[in-house]
């Protein structure tokens, strides 16, 4: 699903950002990526949703080649490729069922399906009855459930989830973890990158550590392993 063989990173103002990753997350994952600020977790993220590109290595999603993927190529990869942001990054004069169908109409999906699989994610993170709300009118918490209902939206292989409950209170947060193992169950891979500590203990699952750019732990349902 996704591997990454002795994969580097150095940002152009020559700051370095990962070092000699080797990694290899199988389809149904569920992984945690957790690290220090500043360790490269973000980077590592990137790279898998094609935000960045390796300096050096080779990384595949889905069996595209990411450091040499086609400009034309991209928007496929993508297509299959689910990203949840910390911060939502709703459209904010566009309804919740705007919000989810604009990632369908960006792949010029057939109109009657966007309709039928807009109304169905809707209904699976528990916001079909605020499809015609605004994201200014939502809680964290529900502004946060749009933004995995427009990441599932394409049915993508792999979720990319960046800090998705870092500005969420705790009881929200296990919420949206719930719906993640939900998706997980479902046959979705997930890579999310955390600091929650808590939520790590609790819901073990593999942890891949990061820190000063490189990988120094990863463990089957392992802990956080970082005081906080």
């Amino acid at each position: 699903m996704i591997e990454m063989h002795d994969i580097w990173k150095t940002y152009p103002d020559g700051t370095p950002a990962l070092q000699g990753i080797n990694i290899v997350i199988d389809r149904n994952e569920f992984v945690y990526v957790v690290g220090p600020s500043g360790a490269g977790k973000s980077t590592f993220m990137k790279l898998i949703y094609r935000e960045e590109v390796p300096t050096k290595g080779q990384l595949s999603v889905n069996g595209f080649n990411i450091g040499k993927l086609k400009q034309r190529k991209i928007p496929y990869v993508r297509r299959n490729i689910g990203v949840v942001f910390q911060d939502f990054r709703l459209l904010p004069k566009l309804s919740v069922y705007e919000n989810v169908a604009f990632a369908m109409e960006v792949v010029e999906s057939p109109r009657r399906q966007i309709r039928r699989r807009t109304m169905e994610v809707l209904e699976l993170v528990g916001l079909k009855h605020k499809a015609g709300s605004l994201p200014a009118q939502l809680s964290g918490g529900e502004q946060q459930r749009v933004a995995i209902a427009r990441a599932i939206v394409n049915s993508p292989s792999v979720i990319v989830a960046d800090e998705p409950t870092g500005n969420l209170d705790p009881e929200t947060s296990w919420g949206i973890m719930k719906l993640l193992e939900e998706i997980n169950f479902r046959g979705t891979t997930i890579v999310m990158a955390t600091h929650n500590k808590e939520i790590v203990n609790t819901l073990r699952k593999r942890v891949i550590a990061i820190e000063r750019g490189t990988i120094v732990r990863d463990q089957q349902r392992g802990d956080y392993g970082y005081e906080v």
